[in-house]
């Protein structure tokens, strides 16, 4: 296969050089993205009480969809990442066009379904009747442009499957600042644009994700050439979608859980009042900053595995993990020793209660030191994502929240207040870490053991 100058193969070359090259543009476009929440939440609330509420009602339900296009993203990048390593370029044409097609299809199933349940939905929710038509006013357009929302997601993780993250991050990048142009043009009316309020709010998103959508095709399609015509042939299309939801929905569930385990946590903290899960709100706003590394790396573990898989490139790969263990602790060591100093004054930015400071800076004392194990985890489930193997990233994500991290929050909940609350998030990064890296290491080992024994290890 040729390979695009844009692209250089992952399959040569120093694995920590290829890795910093994919993960540095999507440091950049990750923060974009976690800027879309922000942006929209500080224009929405120069509304007032009533449009903030009602737009805080949708973020459950935003997020559950987001887990979808996400948990396709994920599959269609590692069978994409595979088929690429093994040199089946027709193979990972295919693999595209049928997953963008399985991704419209979901995307038009969420429109039709959610414009027919909005009021049942979020009157389960607990919204009151006087707030449904202020939900219906963000949700209806945001509804109608769902396909702006899954549809790039499943091309964004085909460009980064390939190994091109860098024209990924900067569609994500021009996406947010986007979003950030249109808000107050529609939220507020301003420069001859219609006041539209929550529907502009909505609006905006929609119009920079269409724009996304536009951009992500027209690469996929004139660019890299990756994109065929539909055909219609039933068995080889359910055999593309099987491939991207043999990964795709373990990854959505691994995505679901994550936030509804945020929940319990903070109903735990609630209990010792409301400037306790003030200061973990604050917290909890300045960590996925601090993570945000460990994340853009996590984002391209997976299609530098799957590549390696597919290409039967066992070494690198078991080089991939020493590379990312390194990193992981000497990075998550930085990040604890850092926030130890600095986590104080980066609290007083949020708030100056006595309370609420003890709190985040409790937090931010102590589970730091447990960041290490904690990226390793992100980036051990992304190479199994990568690898064809979801299982092993579903049970960790599952026994690092249920099986290990909730039982231990409710114990030092219940023995030493939030500090054993605290103490037990740390020691759950940690022995989770410790766990993936063996786990991963354990997995590519037997399939060195399979290579030696000339047993061919499926490429898609």
């Amino acid at each position: 296969m040729v390979l695009s100058k844009n692209n250089p193969s992952l399959l040569e070359g120093s694995v920590a050089g290829h890795l910093q090259r994919l993960a540095l543009p999507m440091v950049w476009g990750i923060l974009a993205t976690m800027s879309f929440n922000v942006v929209d939440t500080y224009f929405v609330a120069q509304l007032g009480k009533a449009q903030l509420a009602a737009m805080s009602f949708t973020f459950p339900v935003v997020m559950v969809i987001n887990s979808f296009a996400i948990g396709l993203g994920a599959g269609t990048s590692s069978a994409v990442a595979r088929a690429y390593g093994a040199g089946d370029h027709e193979r990972v044409r295919r693999l595209v066009t049928d997953a963008s097609l399985l991704a419209l299809l979901v995307a038009v199933c969420i429109t039709v379904i959610g414009l027919a349940t909005i009021e049942p939905l979020f009157r389960l929710l607990g919204a009151s009747e006087e707030m449904l038509p202020l939900i219906a006013d963000y949700m209806v357009p945001w509804f109608l442009g769902a396909v702006f929302a899954v549809v790039p997601m499943v091309a964004l993780s085909s460009l980064r499957a390939i190994g091109n993250s860098s024209l990924t991050g900067r569609i994500m990048v021009g996406v947010a600042v986007l979003n950030l142009i249109l808000d107050p043009l529609l939220i507020f009316g301003l420069l001859g644009f219609p006041r539209l309020e929550l529907q502009g709010a909505a609006l905006s998103t929609v119009i920079a994700r269409g724009i996304s959508f536009v951009a992500a095709l027209y690469f996929l399609i004139r660019r890299e050439h990756l994109m065929a015509a539909p055909r219609w042939n039933l068995d080889s299309l359910f055999a593309s979608w099987r491939q991207v939801l043999a990964v795709g929905l373990p990854a959505v569930a691994t995505n679901v859980i994550i936030p509804m385990a945020g929940g319990v946590v903070v109903a735990l903290v609630a209990v010792h009042g409301a400037d306790a899960v003030a200061g973990l709100g604050v917290a909890l706003r300045i960590e996925p900053v601090a993570l945000i590394v460990f994340y853009a790396l996590s984002s391209v573990v997976g299609p530098f595995m799957g590549q390696n898989a597919g290409a039967g490139k066992v070494e690198r790969m078991r080089e991939t993990v020493r590379v990312l263990a390194r990193f992981c602790v000497a990075f998550g060591l930085t990040l604890a020793v850092a926030l130890y100093f600095v986590g104080e004054p980066l609290v007083r930015l949020f708030s100056d209660s006595p309370e609420v400071l003890a709190v985040a800076v409790a937090y931010l004392t102590l589970v730091p030191f447990s960041y290490a194990g904690y990226g390793f985890v992100m980036s051990a489930n992304a190479a199994f994502n990568g690898l064809g193997r979801p299982l092993p990233a579903t049970l960790i994500s599952f026994l690092r929240v249920l099986g290990i991290y909730l039982p231990l929050a409710w114990l030092g909940n219940q023995l030493w207040g939030i500090t054993g609350l605290f103490a037990a998030t740390a020691a759950a990064n940690l022995l989770l870490g410790a766990l993936a890296c063996w786990w991963l290491r354990r997995d590519i080992i037997s399939r060195a053991a399979d290579e030696e024994m000339g047993i061919k290890l499926p490429a898609q």
